[in-house]
C-alpha cells in the first residue's frame, strides 16, 4: 500500500515537473541565443537593488551571470519551488479536501506512512525538476557555443533543489496541521516571497543586512553557488530545516482529528440557508450539483495557480521599471541581430517599450505560465476525474455527461481569468511606475489576447483528455501544440514561401497584430474564443460516446 502512495504520486505529478523543469532550460537556451554577440556590460550598471531582485550575479559577469542568474536563480528557483509546494500543500490537505485521506488510512496503514510517501514522492520529483535543470544548464553553453565555464551549474542545481524542498515541506506542514489546502499553498508561497524579498532588499540597509541572513532564501542564494561552489552551512540550514518541518507535519497529521471532506460547509452554502440571503444565493448558485462540479473543479489545482498567477505578477511588474535603465548601446547592438535570432522574439523592436515587453514578457514568460498552469487543469480536468475512479460518483447523480464536462470547461475559463488579471495587474503597474507610455488599453489587449491563448492550449489537453481519459497524453498533446505554433510563428515568416503558413499559428493570433503598439485586433481574437468553443465541442461528443475507465 505505501509502494502504490508513492507511486501513484510519481505518476500523477510527474509531467507537470518535467514541463516546468523543461520550460526554464530552454528559456535559457533562447536567453543565451538572443545575447550572446550583445555586450551585456551594461546590466552590472544597474543599482545593486535590481541585479539582487532578478538574481544576475555580478561575480559571473558577462553573459554567463544574467542567464544563469535571471533564468536558473530567479525563475527556476520559483518555479520548482512552486510545484514542490502544489505538491506539499495536496500531501495531506488535499487528501482530505477530495475526501480520499480516509480511504488511504482504511487500508492496514498508519498516519505516518501516508506522510511518508507522500514527502519522499515531492522529494523523488523535485530532484527529478533539478536534474532536468541541471542537465539543460550543462548541455546549453556547448550547443550554443557560449563560454560558461566559470558557472557552477551543479552547485547552484542542489541549492536550487534544497530549497524547493524546504518550501514543498512549508506546505506540508501546514497542510497537516490544518487539513486546509488553500491555507497550505496560500501560506507557504506567501512566506517564499517574503524571504526572497527579505533576502534580497534587506541587505541595502546596513543596519537591517544581518537579519537578511535568516531568510532561507538567503540560504539558497546569499552565497552565489553558481560562481563559488556548495556553501555546506547554508545546504546544512535547508535540509535540517526540511527534517524539522518533516518531524512537524508528522506531529499534526497524527494529533488532529483529519477533516471529512462530506462534511464541509462553503461560505455559499451558509448564505443559502440565511432567510435574507437565500434567494440571492440560491440564484448565484444555480443547479445544485453542476454548480457543485464547478466549484470543486475550480478548487482542485488552485495551489499550482496562486503559485504561478504570483510569479507571473512578480515577473510583469518587474519589467516596466527596468526599461528605463537600458543604454542606448543595448538597442543599437540589437539593430546587427540575425533575422533567426529576432524570430525568436516575433521580430520584436525593443528599442520602444512595446517591443520590450513583447520580447521579455509576452512572446515567451506568459506563455509559459499559461500553459503550466492551463494545461494540467484542461488534462486534469475530466481525465483526471476517471484516474481518480470519482468520474462513476459524479455520473452516479441526475446529471448528463455534458453537462458535466461544461461544468470542468467553465472551471479551466476560471483559472485562465485568473492568470489573465494577476498577469494585467503586474504589468499595469509596472509600466506606469517606469512611464513607459504604453497605453492601458493595449496592455489588456495583450493580456486578453495571452489569455485566450493559453485558454486554447488548454483546451486541447481538455479534448484529448475526454477522448482517451488519461492525463498524460493530454498534457503532451497540449505542450507539443504550443511548441510547434511558437515555432511556427517565430521561423516560418523567414521563408517567403512559407510564410503564409505561419498565419495559422495560435502564436500568430496572439501577437501578430501587434497588440501591445496597435490595440486590440479583433479578428485574432475571435480565432482564439473560436479555437477553444471549437475544441470544447468537439470533447462533448467523444466523451458522451466513450466507454469511461473504471
Amino acid at each position: 500500500m505505501l509502494a502504490s502512495i508513492f507511486t501513484k504520486s510519481l505518476r500523477d505529478r510527474w509531467v507537470g515537473e518535467v514541463v516546468g523543469a523543461a520550460s526554464i532550460a530552454l528559456l535559457l537556451v533562447f536567453t543565451m541565443a538572443i545575447y550572446a554577440d550583445i555586450d551585456t556590460s551594461f546590466y552590472y550598471e544597474l543599482p545593486a537593488a535590481v541585479l539582487d531582485a532578478v538574481g544576475i550575479n555580478p561575480d559571473l559577469g558577462g553573459l554567463s551571470g544574467i542567464a544563469y542568474g535571471s533564468i536558473y536563480n530567479l525563475m527556476g528557483a520559483l518555479v520548482v519551488a512552486g510545484i514542490a509546494i502544489s505538491i506539499g500543500a495536496s500531501s495531506v490537505a488535499g487528501e482530505e479536501r477530495d475526501g480520499t485521506l480516509g480511504v488511504l488510512l482504511g487500508n492496514p496503514r498508519s498516519r505516518t506512512d501516508v506522510l511518508a510517501a507522500k514527502v519522499g514522492a515531492m522529494v523523488l520529483l523535485t530532484v527529478l525538476g533539478t536534474a532536468v535543470l541541471w542537465a539543460g544548464g550543462e548541455l546549453a553553453p556547448v550547443v550554443l557555443g557560449v563560454d560558461a565555464s566559470g558557472v557552477r551549474v551543479g552547485a547552484l542545481a542542489v541549492h536550487l533543489g534544497a530549497n524547493a524542498v524546504f518550501w514543498g515541506m512549508v506546505a506540508t506542514a501546514i497542510g497537516a496541521w490544518t487539513g486546509n489546502r488553500t491555507a497550505a499553498s496560500g501560506g507557504a508561497a506567501a512566506a517564499m516571497v517574503g524571504s526572497y524579498l527579505a533576502a534580497t532588499l534587506l541587505p541595502l540597509f546596513p543596519a537591517a543586512a544581518g537579519v537578511a541572513q535568516v531568510a532561507p532564501w538567503y540560504w539558497f542564494s546569499g552565497s552565489t553557488p553558481e560562481a563559488n561552489g556548495i556553501h555546506v552551512g547554508h545546504l546544512a540550514l535547508l535540509v535540517g530545516g526540511a527534517v524539522v518541518l518533516g518531524v512537524v507535519a508528522w506531529v499534526g497529521v497524527n494529533r488532529r482529528d483529519l477533516r471529512d471532506q462530506q462534511g464541509r460547509v462553503t461560505f455559499l452554502d451558509r448564505l443559502r440557508t440565511h432567510p435574507l440571503t437565500q434567494r440571492y444565493a440560491d440564484r448565484v448558485a444555480g443547479s445544485t450539483r453542476v454548480s457543485s462540479i464547478t466549484a470543486k473543479a475550480t478548487s482542485d489545482q488552485q495551489g499550482l495557480l496562486v503559485i504561478v498567477a504570483g510569479i507571473l505578477f512578480m515577473l510583469s511588474l518587474y519589467y516596466g521599471p527596468i526599461y528605463n535603465l537600458l543604454p542606448p548601446a543595448f538597442t543599437e547592438a540589437l539593430a546587427g541581430f540575425p533575422d533567426t535570432l529576432m524570430a525568436m522574439i516575433g521580430q520584436a523592436d525593443m528599442s520602444t517599450a512595446a517591443g520590450w515587453l513583447q520580447a521579455e514578457l509576452f512572446s515567451l514568460t506568459i506563455p509559459i505560465g499559461m500553459v503550466t498552469v492551463l494545461a494540467s487543469v484542461g488534462a486534469k480536468s475530466l481525465a483526471g476525474e476517471e484516474a481518480a475512479r470519482t468520474m462513476e460518483v459524479l455520473l452516479a447523480n441526475p446529471v448528463a455527461r455534458r453537462h458535466v464536462l461544461l461544468a470542468k470547461a467553465g472551471a479551466l475559463v476560471v483559472y485562465a481569468v485568473v492568470l489573465g488579471v494577476a498577469t494585467f495587474v503586474g504589468v499595469t503597474i509596472g509600466v506606469l511606475v517606469g512611464g513607459l507610455g504604453v497605453p492601458v488599453a493595449n496592455l489588456a489587449a495583450a493580456t486578453a489576447l495571452g489569455t485566450l491563448l493559453g485558454l486554447g492550449l488548454g483546451a486541447v489537453a481538455f479534448v484529448v483528455g475526454a477522448a482517451t481519459g488519461r492525463s498524460r497524453p493530454a498534457i503532451v498533446a497540449a505542450t507539443g501544440v504550443a511548441v510547434l505554433s511558437y515555432f511556427a510563428w517565430s521561423f516560418l515568416p523567414l521563408s517567403p514561401s512559407l510564410a503564409g503558413w505561419a498565419n495559422l499559428s495560435p502564436f500568430d493570433w496572439y501577437l501578430g497584430g501587434d497588440p501591445l503598439a496597435a490595440s486590440m485586433p479583433w479578428g485574432d481574437a475571435a480565432l482564439l474564443v473560436g479555437l477553444t468553443v471549437v475544441l470544447v465541442a468537439v470533447a462533448i461528443p467523444l466523451f458522451e460516446r466513450r466507454d469511461l475507465r473504471g
